[in-house]
């Protein structure tokens, strides 16, 4: 008789399973989620310390503006060190660098000498690590898992950060805080520990920029010049960059007056604001879990076209929410789509840049994104002294066109399916080259 348990029939057979994502990608997952629970706890004490320090709205609002400075003026800096250097050192050192700063601000907070400009100090030693530490870690995914589960990989990473920020930093350190005002700072302190472990534990393949097998450039220069250039000369990169760069401007001059929206638009209590930054953070984490199978059944491009199409019908019902129910229903549809677009944003950089520049390019889009949003976000501010809906309407409108202007462009985003070399220097397109940024 023949053993028949070991036969497949192709008709019938199991369906292929996906590659799975590996011990050293769980490494950086989880030195990940320690990295953000440090940063989630100081981003939450910092201003609350601040608060036993001034009444000066100003000094409050600073502090927050200061979190994004280091993007716009350390980010190319960060991103020619991560292509240089050994990755795992840059995150060990970055880490190394930001617990130091949680130790002084807290033995400062114990001896009764902090000051406000201490902590503006602080939060920027916070903010020009985090730029080496989330550069150094988006740059070593790419060496970590296979290609096939770069969306994988970047959703779970971003889930972490998204759960850990809203559902647990957030009341962690209200708690910790309330107890002792330099407790938040001692714990994230040695939550930054756990991350250096790790990030000196990854694979040998996780400390150099990896090339493309068929890739013929020399080695890239010490300098952003290479980065510049190729984000320059690559003509679909670059309109991507763009659109994503007035979206999300447009996404920060929605969210300019969100506490004064549900606190004095919906009426929400003060003491209940914390829900409903946990409803908004539920549809966040949603998106980064569900992109990843979207991407699979439908494509990197129609997931991302979807996903600013919703985004923008949930900043009009957001305007248009009668009460606080729907408001945060609503609001929390516009966060599922944010990161239902972040995760294949994140995979589809990784799958174009080179690994030897992808630290650069990185630290230039980010500065040429991020740095904007500071700006939109003062502009929010001042159109919501006209009304607190208004941003959200103007935003969504502002996000429908540019997404009609660019769907070609979006849509292209499943064509691509590995890293384009630099363009040539002489006026000629390589023939790599994508040309599908007639949207730009």
């Amino acid at each position: 008789m023949t053993d028949t348990r070991s036969e497949v029939t192709p008709e019938l057979g199991p369906a292929p399973r996906r590659p799975p994502l590996g011990r050293s990608f769980g490494r950086l997952w989880v030195a990940a989620a320690f990295s953000n629970l440090a940063d989630g706890l100081g981003r939450t004490a910092v201003p609350l310390i601040a608060t036993t320090l001034t009444s000066d709205p100003l000094a409050i609002a600073t502090l927050g503006a200061l979190a994004f400075l280091p993007w716009l003026v350390f980010g190319l800096p960060a991103g020619m060190l991560v292509d240089r250097f050994d990755r795992r050192i840059i995150m060990a050192a970055a880490n190394t660098l930001r617990g130091g700063a949680a130790v002084a601000l807290a033995l400062l907070t114990v001896n009764d000498e902090l000051t406000i400009w201490a902590l503006f100090a602080g939060v920027l030693v916070f903010g020009a690590g985090e730029t080496l530490f989330d550069n150094a870690t988006n740059a070593v995914i790419p060496a970590l898992v296979p290609r096939s589960g770069l969306d994988r990989a970047n959703g779970r990473v971003q889930a972490a950060q998204i759960t850990i920020d809203s559902f647990l930093a957030q009341p962690v350190a209200g708690v910790l805080f309330a107890v002792a005002l330099a407790l938040p700072l001692w714990l994230g302190a040695l939550g930054y520990l756990v991350p250096i472990i790790l990030a000196l534990l990854l694979p040998v393949a996780a400390a150099r920029p990896r090339r493309a097998a068929d890739d013929t450039r020399p080695a890239s220069p010490i300098s952003t010049r290479a980065a510049l250039g190729y984000l320059w000369q690559h003509r679909y990169l670059r309109a991507l960059v763009i659109f994503t760069s007035v979206v999300g401007s447009a996404f920060s001059f929605a969210q300019a007056a969100t506490i004064l929206y549900f606190l004095d638009t919906q009426g929400v209590s003060p003491a209940a604001i914390g829900f409903v930054t946990a409803g908004i953070g539920v549809g966040a984490l949603a998106g980064s879990l569900v992109a990843p199978l979207l991407v699979d059944r439908f494509g990197r491009g129609a997931v991302m076209l979807s996903a600013n199409l919703l985004a923008a019908m949930s900043l009009a019902l957001v305007a248009a929410a009668p009460g606080v129910a729907l408001a945060v229903l609503f609001y929390a549809l516009m966060a599922f789509a944010v990161s239902t677009w972040n995760v294949p944003w994140g995979a589809l950089r990784q799958l174009i840049v080179p690994g030897d520049i992808f630290g650069r390019v990185l630290g230039v889009i980010r500065s040429l994104t991020w740095g904007l949003f500071p700006i939109a976000t003062i502009a929010g501010g001042l159109v919501a002294r006209i009304d607190l809906r208004l941003p959200y309407l103007i935003a969504a409108g502002v996000t429908l066109l540019a997404t009609a202007l660019a769907a070609r462009l979006i849509l292209a985003a499943s064509r691509q399916t590995g890293p384009t070399s630099l363009p040539p220097t002489d006026g000629r397109e390589g023939a790599a080259q994508p040309n599908s940024s007639s949207a730009s």
